[in-house]
């Protein structure tokens, strides 16, 4: 008992620490491109990306009650030169709409004119993280002799959603869900 009296501050706090440095398993929630190329095919460049999107739980619930999503991909190209500002070769920029309708229990992503059904969120946003083939330029207006820095993003776009929501959107974290941008050297 002498003992336990003696070193109980430290007992206490030796356990306090041990606890602490637990391993704590967290779903990250964000979006993160996980990797990009630009191909060569039928004479034009096209985009493959895969892209890891988890919803936060305030996004999530916001889609349940029937507010839309809107999703910016975002691709650029630029020739780096010493001489002056770099040249941006390609911008490329595409919307995407995720929405779930409660009559028919079914999400609904939207690409351009392009619509699909899903009966799971996750099967939706698995859709929309799998960039394949997306031409995004002819092959004849790049320098074949010019190194360029291709980029790219995903984000929400808070400025597309209704008015309640965009003024929320500005000071919170769960409502500002973005990737960084990608970068990779494209040699064409």
């Amino acid at each position: 008992m002498r003992f336990y009296k003696k070193y109980k501050f430290k007992l206490i706090f030796f356990l306090w620490f041990a606890l602490q440095m637990q391993p704590v398993v967290v779903l990250a929630e964000g979006v993160e491109v996980r990797s990009a190329s630009l191909q060569v095919t039928d004479d034009r460049y096209a985009l493959d990306a895969d892209i890891d999107i988890q919803l936060t739980s305030s996004l999530e619930d916001a889609l349940q009650k029937g507010v839309a999503l809107y999703f910016q991909l975002e691709f650029e190209l630029v020739r780096g030169r010493w001489y002056w500002f770099n040249e941006r070769a390609i911008l490329f920029e595409q919307p995407f709409r995720l929405s779930y309708n409660a009559i028919t229990r079914q999400y609904r992503i939207g690409i351009g004119a392009f619509y699909q059904n899903f009966e799971h969120l996750k099967d939706a946003i698995y859709v929309m993280s799998r960039v394949r083939r997306r031409a995004v330029l002819d092959s004849g207006p790049l320098n074949k002799s010019s190194n360029y820095q291709a980029s790219i993003r995903l984000r929400l776009d808070v400025s597309r959603l209704p008015r309640p929501f965009n003024i929320n959107a500005v000071g919170t974290k769960d409502w500002n869900l973005g990737s960084d941008w990608y970068r990779w050297q494209v040699n064409p």
